[in-house]
């Protein structure tokens, strides 16, 4: 093979014309030579089967008794274990760099780096929390640069920001940054206070003085008819927090409870 191969390479040579071009006979001949390599190529590995083929890798030769074989699989073991840990890594940056982002207050650019580490782990709550929270900011400052009036851009980040927030409350029933968070974008974005109700009733029954949801909640109660229960936790809020705006806030809200109540 490799004789007949020089041998047809200088023949070809030969054929090429002063003024640079290649003959036809000359062209034909390079061709032959190409296949024929290829052929033995084609052949010697078909030989070797998955022996050649092992060789293929880092650290194992030849494999042909148990004990070579259980070497052989013990180093594929190895190189997967490297490509997991590598993964992993780039998971955890992809998270970093999010977190980057959002620190300032690059939503877009947070929400791109987020949804590409769920990837890497799409069982962690806290990816899908701030996934919600940068879909909301993003839905916020969406317009309706189309001038049509339907706003499909922002209600899917809306839509996101939602469901977002629902699956970190499935992977973790009492986060209660995503329970409020959901709270909030029912009752304030979404128009929806009634099914904002049993997320912040939750949230509240892990962290009683959870100040900010008992002020949602309040509002919630208020607009589906509740306002006893809405003014009892204006109540709560102004006996317990030492916070004076909030316990502003309260004693205001709860005013306008009253005088919706008894304006008539």
């Amino acid at each position: 093979m490799k004789y007949y191969k020089k041998f047809l390479i200088k023949h070809s040579l030969d054929k090429v014309s002063k003024d640079g071009f290649v003959s036809t006979y000359a062209r034909i001949s390079t061709y032959a030579v190409i296949f024929l390599s290829l052929f033995f190529l084609c052949t010697a590995c078909s030989l070797k089967g998955a022996s050649g083929y092992s060789m293929l890798e880092d650290g194992v030769k030849n494999p042909t008794t148990i004990d070579e074989y259980e070497n052989a699989i013990a180093a594929h073991d190895k190189q997967i274990e490297k490509i997991i840990e590598l993964e992993s890594k780039t998971g955890i940056w992809y998270k970093i760099i999010a977190t980057r982002y959002l620190d300032k207050k690059m939503y877009g650019k947070a929400l791109e780096n987020f949804q590409i580490a769920i990837q890497y782990y799409p069982d962690n709550a806290n990816l899908f929390y701030y996934t919600g929270l940068c879909a909301s900011y993003m839905a916020k400052a969406s317009l309706d640069f189309d001038a049509d009036g339907t706003q499909l851009e922002q209600q899917s980040y809306w839509n996101l920001a939602e469901n977002s927030y629902l699956q970190a409350i499935n992977y973790n029933p009492t986060y209660s940054r995503a329970l409020y968070g959901l709270g909030v974008l029912y009752v304030f974005e979404l128009n929806r206070p009634s099914a904002a109700i049993p997320f912040l009733e939750t949230l509240l029954e892990g962290e009683s003085k959870h100040f900010d949801g008992m002020m949602v909640l309040a509002r919630a109660y208020f607009v589906t008819g509740f306002s006893d229960n809405g003014i009892a936790l204006y109540d709560r809020i102004i006996s317990n927090t030492s916070n004076k705006e909030q316990k502003t806030n309260a004693e205001n809200n709860k005013k306008i409870v009253l005088n919706e109540l008894y304006k008539n």
